[in-house]
């Protein structure tokens, strides 16, 4: 076993309630640095000041920013949030759309933007945030299986193709051009992909 296999894993140590209150402690100074400075100005030191943690414990703990950032991800990767269920499938990639607005459209959208950048940065964060949209997404797959069993979608349409779908135009628009995306551009998203559904564009023929 290598030493990096036997390193223990970023906010594990000595597990606990303390540990879960300091984990939160340091992932929510590490949203505030990058809402602030973004993940190049972000330091362990702006971490440590912030969360009321010694430096030293974030260091032995998570050993570096991208350690940071990695683990402020994995743990916003285990919240209680469902996608959804509105009764329809239209209905549903709407308030999915939607959601994506209020998070990338709105002036808090800092940190989340700098998630996405770090992870041009940073392979440890590309690898985290690759992981943290990877579980997101494949929980909004349910959408799509009750859309099928309702009989608004062809059987064997592809789940995960939908979502990223109905997501993949306002993050085109908000991360890459840098335009702005508001609730008709994120309810114009959802009728197109629902359109596209029913259509059977998603299903095993189209592939």
């Amino acid at each position: 076993m290598s030493a990096e296999s036997a390193a223990p894993t970023p906010g594990t140590v000595r597990p606990g309630g303390r540990t879960a209150r300091t984990r939160s402690a340091v992932r929510d100074a590490v949203l505030t640095g990058l809402a602030e400075h973004g993940y190049p100005g972000l330091t362990v030191e702006y971490v440590a000041e912030h969360s009321g943690i010694h430096k030293t414990t974030v260091y032995r703990r998570w050993g570096s920013v991208e350690g940071l950032v990695a683990d402020a991800l994995d743990l916003a990767g285990k919240d209680a949030w469902t996608p959804p269920d509105t009764g329809s499938l239209e209905g549903d990639l709407r308030a999915l759309a939607r959601e994506v607005t209020e998070t990338f459209g709105s002036a808090p959208a800092a940190a989340p933007t700098a998630f996405v950048a770090a992870a041009f940065q940073s392979e440890r964060a590309a690898e985290a945030l690759r992981d943290f949209y990877t579980e997101r997404f494949a929980r909004c797959e349910s959408v799509v299986r009750r859309a099928v069993g309702r009989g608004e979608a062809p059987a064997g349409t592809d789940a995960a193709a939908v979502v990223r779908a109905v997501s993949a135009p306002l993050f085109f628009r908000a991360l890459i051009t840098r335009e702005p995306i508001d609730t008709p551009l994120a309810d114009q998203t959802a009728a197109a992909v629902a359109a596209a559904v029913r259509a059977g564009a998603y299903s095993p023929a189209h592939r």
